[in-house]
């Protein structure tokens, strides 16, 4: 009886146990959860940090103050080299930012140079200091922000006087909008009160003008969305509700955007693409939102069908020129990732980080040289040779666009100065339920305030984009309890998660965020894991030509780059950069399985070095590949136009190594494949023609083979001078070797038929270029007819040249077009000849 009676009590014992053990483990559980979300849930409000204040929709992230993120390794020694590079000593540099004479720096605001290149270079100077600490930087960017300051006036303008008439009697606010940028990153950083009652003022002076002087005309119209986004932020800080008069004036009078492009250059489409989304808060139109992401698809279908995240701009974006040698500004680019890191915070939507990273990592550092201590205007995904000759009409400005100079390209030497800078401000954000994002992803240590105000520290270990693998270290003086973010990128389909080494079942999908909401202690660890894949994307519109990817990064060709001194100083040099390895190279590639082609190289990295170089590529792709003779540089320097794949090759496999092109000044990213079947066709050894316009449509039509049954035949391919009217033009073909020629068939497109406006030319010549250099015209040039519906003989004594030209002048009032050109010797196409040989 004793012994049941032991034994009744040992069996409660150990069933209460377990009941307390099960408890435990079921307390542990809901401690941690996990889950997948579209954006962070906006009916939560953050208590520590200034979102969007009602009636605005709530910020779905919200930026954390400045010097709240200290970037680290990699990323780190961008903003290091940028501080001892031309952007953090343009003061010995730029004519533009010599304290003598400088309106904005002069207690009058008089002086020369009073437009952009201050604004632009300020605004990531500050952040720069801010993110580094540097005495020095904070200090000088100090210096110019009292000034600015000190020259408001009564009235609330602020800024150099000659800005104030500048636009025929009327004020010109576009560098201010600039400036605005800076007075926020300061007042997030120090929190000096002087800043809300001059911007205030400022606003008040603008809801002052007349409506004929509120953004009439110039940079301030188009691109008024700046003073959108400022506008907000003063009045998420304030609650003044007339800022929101303001907000809403300043969206109907700016450029309108909402219907469609307004225009085609390239740093407004990077700069004015957002302003729809960024008013929609305010709006709560969901049509907003459509049209910011309209703007962006109808830009990249046309010209941005290359690697790269960027679209090809080199000034303005002009029909027919979309290839992977088209290229961008750098200005764009720092400007696309700025309106990438708004649209985030507006949105919520993962794939603007998508869109940013892809930039960033891809194109941004191809556009300085490794040491940041020179830049260049215009970067392209293929690009072979960075020399100071002009690559004009291949590429729009009649000037030198290539050769990295850190005393050139006034706006963009300037304006490139807050690519790295905002990008690393914007690595964490923190979001509503007093939570916390980490959006994009790069060594880091972020100090916020998060849950019931208790201020955690958290750091992040990776080589991202190098390497896959994330661990996020959490420091906190207490246990609290808040929301984590962690976004998953579009090219990762099965992101692993641990939290202490113990792994969190969650499918996350591509374009999400995992959320982990539990208590978090100190010395807690999340390890985040996304597997990167090679994939690779087809170019459709640029010949089936392929791009090669893993995860965040595209790959192109390691080329051997040879740097050769050109002007500059000894301390700030120019550069030009040569090739001295092949580049015309096609990919082998497994047909039924193209990624397998590809073997990963993972090379030593040290943190403290700077990776976006040849050299000091952390990971390369190894792959077959075959030359391509015939694919050569072009007339002016630049890659040969891209044929068709697949292209056949009779020369031998090798193995070649890719790099991520963001390591690369020279580059090929957009690649031919190699093929034997039927459908492989041979490289034509002649270059494609050349236009001397900037808004041509249709250069690959015009020696393309396909002979039109008639003058307004639609189904075949055409060239026409667009937008052209009764001028004098021209379009070229340069040979790789003298060609012998002596006659050239024009077939005239014209659709006045079809009540077109395209008509044969008044008046039709060739030209060719003589030994010595010059051009001149064939002798005994006969015919030169423009008779329509068939093609249009000219012959004349045989000339042997590299180039040939078809020069026209239009019909007044009208433009003109052609269906195809030939080129013949005796008879011969010199096309076929010329690819036999």
């Amino acid at each position: 009886m004793f012994y049941n009676r032991v034994s009744g009590r040992s069996i409660i014992l150990l069933i209460t146990g377990i009941i307390m053990v099960c408890s435990f483990q079921t307390k542990q559980a809901k401690a941690m959860t996990a889950d997948v979300v579209e954006k962070p849930d906006t009916q939560a409000k953050n208590d520590f940090y200034v979102g969007n204040r009602e009636p605005l929709l709530a910020s779905p992230f919200i930026k954390l103050p400045a010097g709240a993120i200290e970037p680290q390794g990699w990323i780190r020694k961008q903003l290091e080299l940028e501080a001892d590079g031309f952007i953090g000593h343009l003061d010995e540099i730029s004519q533009y930012v010599r304290k003598q004479n400088n309106p904005w720096l002069d207690p009058k605001a008089n002086g020369t140079n009073y437009w952009e290149a201050v604004p632009y270079w300020l605004k990531g100077f500050c952040e720069l200091g801010y993110l580094l600490n540097d005495k020095r930087i904070i200090d000088e960017s100090q210096q110019w922000l009292e000034a600015i300051f000190a020259s408001q006036r009564e009235d609330g303008w602020f800024g150099p006087e000659a800005n104030f008439t500048s636009l025929n009697g009327k004020p010109d606010m576009w560098p201010n909008m600039l400036v605005l940028n800076g007075f926020r990153s300061y007042y997030e950083y120090t929190g000096d009160e002087r800043v809300i009652p001059v911007m205030t003022k400022y606003f008040r002076w603008q809801m002052s003008l007349p409506d004929n002087s509120f953004l009439s005309t110039g940079w301030h119209k188009v691109r008024a969305n700046e003073n959108l986004g400022t506008v907000h932020w003063l009045y998420n800080h304030t609650g003044e509700k007339w800022l929101l008069d303001l907000a809403e004036r300043t969206n109907r009078n700016t450029m309108d955007w909402k219907s469609g492009l307004a225009n085609l250059h390239g740093v407004n489409i990077a700069q004015c693409f957002r302003g729809p989304a960024e008013f929609y808060p305010q709006s709560k139109d969901l049509s907003d939102l459509a049209a910011t992401e309209r703007n962006y698809q109808t830009v990249m279908d046309i010209y941005g069908q290359v690697p790269g995240g960027m679209y090809g701009a080199d000034e303005n974006c002009h029909p027919g020129n979309y290839g992977p040698s088209q290229a961008v500004e750098t200005c764009a680019v720092a400007d696309m990732m700025h309106s990438d890191e708004i649209l985030l915070r507006v949105t919520g939507d993962p794939k603007w980080a998508d869109r940013c990273e892809n930039a960033a990592f891809n194109t941004l550092p191809a556009t300085m040289t490794p040491d940041l201590k020179g830049l260049h205007y215009l970067t392209a995904p293929n690009m072979i040779q960075c020399d100071i000759s002009n690559k004009n009409p291949r590429l729009q400005d009649n000037l030198e666009m290539l050769i990295f100079d850190p005393h050139r390209y006034r706006c963009c030497q300037h304006n490139v100065s807050h690519a790295w800078p905002f990008y690393a401000a914007n690595l964490w954000m923190a979001t509503p339920g007093n939570g916390l994002a980490v959006v994009m992803y790069a060594p880091s240590k972020v100090t916020a305030k998060v849950g019931d105000g208790t201020a955690v520290t958290v750091v992040e270990e990776t080589n991202y984009p190098f390497d896959e693998n994330i661990q996020l270290t959490l420091s906190t003086a207490k246990p609290v309890s808040f929301p984590l973010y962690l976004r998953v990128p579009g090219w990762c389909k099965s992101p692993i998660v641990k939290v202490n080494g113990k792994a969190v079942s969650v499918k996350a999908r591509p374009l999400s965020y995992i959320l982990i909401d539990r208590k978090w202690s100190d010395g807690d660890k999340v390890s985040l894991g996304l597997p990167m894949e090679i994939t690779l994307t087809t170019w459709k519109k640029n010949k089936d030509s392929v791009s090669v990817n893993r995860g965040p990064l595209t790959y192109s060709l390691k080329i051997g780059e040879k740097y050769v001194r050109l002007g500059g100083t000894d301390k700030w040099p120019a550069w030009e950069v040569y090739p001295t390895t092949d580049w015309n190279y096609g990919l082998v590639l497994n047909e039924k399985d193209p990624a397998s082609s590809f073997e990963v190289v993972r090379k030593k990295y040290s943190a403290d070095t700077q990776p976006f170089e040849v050299k000091a590529a952390p990971i390369e792709l190894r792959v077959k590949a075959k030359k391509i003779p015939a694919w050569r540089m072009d007339a002016v320097g630049m890659v040969g136009r891209m044929q068709q794949s697949p292209v056949k090759s009779n020369k031998r496999t090798e193995t070649v190594s890719l790099i991520p092109m963001g390591c690369g000044r020279l580059r090929i990213s957009a690649f031919p494949t190699i093929g034997s079947g039927p459908d492989a066709q041979p490289w034509s050894s002649l270059a494609q023609p050349i236009s001397s316009l900037n808004n041509d449509i249709g250069l690959n039509a015009l020696c393309d083979g396909i002979v039109p049954e008639r003058s307004d035949d639609k189904t075949v391919p055409h060239f026409e001078w667009i937008g052209k009217e009764g001028t004098k033009e021209w379009v070229q073909i340069d040979f790789n070797r003298l060609i012998k020629i002596n006659t050239m068939e024009v077939f005239w497109y014209d659709d006045s038929d079809s009540g077109g406006n395209c008509r044969v030319p008044k008046s039709w010549k060739a030209s060719y270029v003589v030994p010595n250099g010059f051009r001149s015209q064939p002798r005994n040039g006969s015919s030169y007819s423009t008779i329509k519906n068939q093609f249009n003989n000219a012959m004349f004594d045989q000339v042997e040249t590299t180039s040939i030209r078809l020069e026209v002048e239009l019909q007044p009032g009208c433009t003109a077009g052609i269906l195809e050109w030939r080129i013949l010797n005796w008879g011969e196409d010199v096309r076929k000849v010329q690819d036999q040989k």
